[in-house]
């Protein structure tokens, strides 16, 4: 009877899994649908920039319009910029918020969960309300129309911290009482036990950084002047004239240009990405 009952499952299973993988493609088509659009309007003549029904695939792939790019924009000077400020927001966000977030959940001090529940506080104030304060800071710091303006005040974030100590929550407090009796210091017990387990939280906190500062548009339409200090987001206004007069197409490419450093830092890493996100969920 038991195997009976088995038998009508088993259809119902598939039906399901068949059901939830038609949503899944229906849900990656709408999501990789203006991603496809750009590409291939990337690659079009202006002619058929704007032809009705649109063109999916180009009729006449226009490659020129890439090398347009770099023709009106000093693409390469933004690409450079751009790989500074992020690289390093990165590697101080990884260095800050693997230190506190390691902090909050291991070591014991007084007033400890006061100090996170105002870090966490932070993280419900937009931008938009503190960019003058933070203005007049970078200001008198003398960091104006810099790349330094971007950098420092990027140095710590409470999200980071969050992932990371909530990570840091899930390893056993056993491993690190065992190295501190073994003579370790409780520097050397984080960094040669703790850090290395945290490895996919600190990849998916890398890229989630990499991803979120690469694409940046406010702080640095706020902070910047110079052409010569503009990040790729900021610099891609340059190609705004298309709209009116040229083709669209040029200002796609410039976006595409911009997307592929992100794109393939996930591809690379996106197996510590999956498992960062998801750690935790199974016990």
């Amino acid at each position: 009877m038991s195997v009976t009952i088995a038998a009508r499952r088993r259809p119902a299973v598939k039906l399901a899994e068949v059901v939830g993988v038609v949503l899944l493609i229906i849900a990656a088509m709408f999501a990789l649908g203006p991603l496809l659009w750009t590409i291939t309007t990337s690659l079009r003549t202006p002619a058929e920039a704007f032809t009705n029904p649109p063109q999916w695939i180009p009729l006449h792939a226009d490659f020129s319009n890439y090398s347009a790019v770099f023709d009106q924009i000093p693409i390469g000077t933004f690409f450079v910029n751009s790989t500074i400020v992020t690289g390093l927001i990165v590697v101080g966000q990884t260095i800050t918020c693997t230190l506190s977030g390691y902090a909050f959940a291991m070591v014991r001090f007084p007033g400890k969960n006061i100090v996170f529940g105002v870090f966490l506080a932070t993280m419900m104030v937009p931008l938009q309300t503190i960019i003058i304060p933070v203005f007049v800071i970078v200001k008198n710091l003398g960091l104006s129309d810099s790349l330094g303006s971007l950098i420092i005040p990027a140095l710590g974030s409470a999200f980071g911290t969050f992932l990371m100590r909530q990570y840091f929550m899930q390893m056993p407090v056993e491993l690190g009482e065992a190295a501190r009796v073994d003579g370790a210091s409780r520097f050397k017990v984080f960094y040669m036990v703790y850090a290395r387990m945290a490895a996919p939280a600190i990849a998916t906190l890398a890229i989630l950084n990499f991803s979120g500062f690469w694409a940046e548009f406010y702080r640095p339409l706020i902070f910047l002047q110079s052409q010569n200090n503009f990040t790729l987001p900021l610099g891609l206004v340059g190609l705004q004239g298309n709209l009116g007069t040229g083709s669209i197409s040029v200002v796609l490419a410039g976006v595409i240009l911009a997307m592929i450093p992100s794109v393939v830092l996930f591809i690379v890493a996106q197996r510590y990405f999956i498992a960062g996100i998801t750690a935790g969920s199974f016990r």
